[in-house]
């Protein structure tokens, strides 16, 4: 058991680490900034992926109730905001400023627990999601790159998260597993960025793609689809086996490993420290 909590940590921070770099390295130095079919793929690699799985019973997926099915749709509407948002937002910008402002979206969330549900929360907390505030809110103005399309798609990143996050927090049926609830947001995904492919233009501004037939690019597509799926296995797998505690400090760390490894990488300067108060909210909800 001791053994098996380290082994399921390392391995959520190793796929987050490696699908993160993948990712930007598509987006940002590929450049194929083409997200209806970018996130299409992900979600179409990781829907059959996950329903192979579930087959060949590795996981267990139990969709019964079709009224709970039609009930998490608005959140795998939100699913889609949030990634296709995230995928223009991470184009242009550093992984560091982008997940400065993703872990804003706390800001929502403890805002709807105090003023909506009227929960009681820590001074640490909101404390806390203050300084992620005031981190995110003086990234732009700090910016000498600044790129006001990429923050404004974090913007609506950042949205979509809090809303995803506030929704999961009010959806009342309790019987569709995490694995459930994520086999639906492919599904929906694949369909939805399917059917706007082609009124985004994306469809076809894709076949001018210069590495279009580069192994390269054939290979980090491939790449990130099977390490989304594998970072979203092992997340499921590390909440259902840990506490929320000792998952907030195994996101902490890989996080913070992803800024400290983007600026070696990529040869910036980047110091951020929310990531330390992330980990503050995590060990005071």
């Amino acid at each position: 058991m001791y053994l098996k909590r380290p082994a399921g940590g390392l391995a959520f921070c190793l796929f987050y680490l490696a699908s993160c770099f993948t990712n930007k390295y598509v987006l940002s130095v590929l450049k194929f900034t083409y997200p209806t079919l970018f996130q299409g793929w992900q979600t179409l690699v990781g829907g059959l992926l996950l329903h192979v799985s579930w087959k060949l019973g590795w996981v267990e997926i139990s969709l019964c109730s079709r009224s709970e099915i039609l009930s998490w749709l608005p959140a795998s509407v939100i699913f889609v905001g949030i990634i296709y948002a995230g995928s223009r937002a991470l184009s242009r910008l550093p992984i560091p400023v982008f997940l400065t402002i993703h872990n804003a979206a706390e800001v929502i969330t403890c805002g709807f627990q105090k003023f909506v549900q009227k929960e009681q929360i820590s001074h640490l907390k909101v404390c806390s999601v203050l300084f992620l505030l005031v981190a995110a809110v003086c990234l732009p103005l700090c910016d000498t790159q600044f790129d006001p399309n990429g923050y404004l798609w974090a913007l609506i990143h950042l949205i979509c998260v809090g809303a995803y996050k506030v929704f999961h927090k009010l959806w009342k049926p309790n019987s569709l597993s995490d694995l459930d609830q994520q086999y639906i947001n492919y599904v929906f995904s694949v369909v939805l960025l399917a059917s706007a492919s082609h009124p985004a233009g994306d469809l076809f501004s894709a076949l001018d793609f210069p590495f279009l037939y580069f192994y390269r690019f054939h290979s980090s597509c491939c790449a990130s689809g099977l390490l989304g799926f594998f970072l979203m296995l092992h997340t499921v797998k590390l909440k259902s086996s840990t506490t929320l505690g000792q998952y907030a400090a195994w996101s902490f760390l890989a996080k913070k490993k992803q800024k400290t490894l983007h600026g070696r990488v990529y040869g910036m300067q980047f110091q951020n420290r929310t990531g330390d108060m992330e980990w503050m909210i995590s060990r005071t909800t």
